[in-house]
C-alpha cells in the first residue's frame, strides 16, 4: 500500500514528491472529513454544492499537474 502511495504522490520518476499532487491529496481528504463532520453534526448538507466544490479543486488540481507535466523528470531505469 505504500508503494499505491507513493506512486500517486510522485512524478513520471517515482522518486520525486510532487508539491501540487500531494497538496491536491490533502485537500481532497480535508474537503471530505469536512463534509462528513458537517453531516454528523446535523448540519445541512447539499449534495450539488459538494459535488461542485469538490469537482473545482478536483479539476484545479489536475490543470496544476497537467501544467506542470514538462518540468518533471524522466525515469531513466537501467534495465
Amino acid at each position: 500500500m505504500k508503494n499505491f502511495y507513493k506512486n500517486i504522490l510522485t512524478g513520471k520518476d517515482n522518486a520525486t514528491y510532487d508539491i501540487s499532487r500531494v497538496m491536491l491529496g490533502l485537500s481532497t481528504i480535508t474537503f471530505l472529513g469536512i463534509s462528513i463532520f458537517a453531516v454528523i453534526q446535523g448540519q445541512i448538507w447539499h449534495p450539488m454544492e459538494f459535488g461542485t466544490g469538490l469537482s473545482a479543486i478536483l479539476a484545479g488540481g489536475g490543470a496544476g499537474i497537467g501544467l506542470k507535466a514538462h518540468t518533471e523528470p524522466e525515469c531513466h531505469d537501467n534495465d
